[in-house]
């Protein structure tokens, strides 16, 4: 093990895992969430979500439709921290992070750095701007580098790329099928 993001990443290969999905039904539409018992490797929004309806009263639901049964602890963790996210915000900083396994978490580069950092740094219903978020990841010049780690990122929501904002304060959503989705739920989560 080594520690990264603040919890467990396995030195394992993750090409050489054997994968599992779940897939949950979220105010987004579906989320799909890979990994094996090291960790998760990515969680995708699915390209024709439709988001669910929130009503004046009840929660927004994230449920999972399919993969229950093989899930791993690391697919546990990750489904009960978006269930949080989107059902109870507030309580996502108290849940432990899933472990992550993709390769990206295990390559000593400046795109790891960069989620790292907006991982550890930039909380609940903050934003940062792409220069910001270089300079807070030791590169002031590297912004354009911020923009490719986000495109990057394996798990969005959890490391969130849709609080990375433009200069001008525009929402950008780079690591997300459809930006639009994303800016109009996910603003300050």
């Amino acid at each position: 093990y080594f520690s990264s993001l603040g919890q467990s990443v396995h030195k394992r290969n993750p090409s050489q895992c054997k994968l599992a999905g779940v897939t949950l039904l979220s105010p987004l539409g579906e989320i799909q969430v890979t990994g094996c018992e090291n960790g998760v490797h990515c969680i995708q929004l699915q390209e024709d979500a439709t988001p669910a309806e929130r009503t004046g009263v009840a929660s927004f639901a994230c449920v999972v439709c399919k993969g229950q049964e093989d899930m791993t602890a690391p697919l546990k963790e990750c489904t009960d921290w978006l269930h949080a996210y989107f059902c109870d915000p507030g309580t996502t900083e108290k849940l432990p992070f899933p472990a992550f396994h993709h390769p990206i978490f295990h390559e000593a580069t400046f795109t790891r750095q960069v989620l790292q950092t907006l991982l550890r740094d930039v909380k609940f219903g903050e934003t940062v701007s792409y220069k910001h978020l270089a300079e807070m990841a030791g590169n002031s010049k590297a912004v354009r580098a911020v923009g490719g780690a986000m495109r990057k990122n394996p798990v969005p929501l959890i490391v969130p790329c849709h609080r990375v904002i433009s200069n001008n304060g525009n929402i950008d959503c780079k690591a997300v099928p459809q930006p639009k989705l994303c800016s109009r739920f996910c603003h300050v989560l």
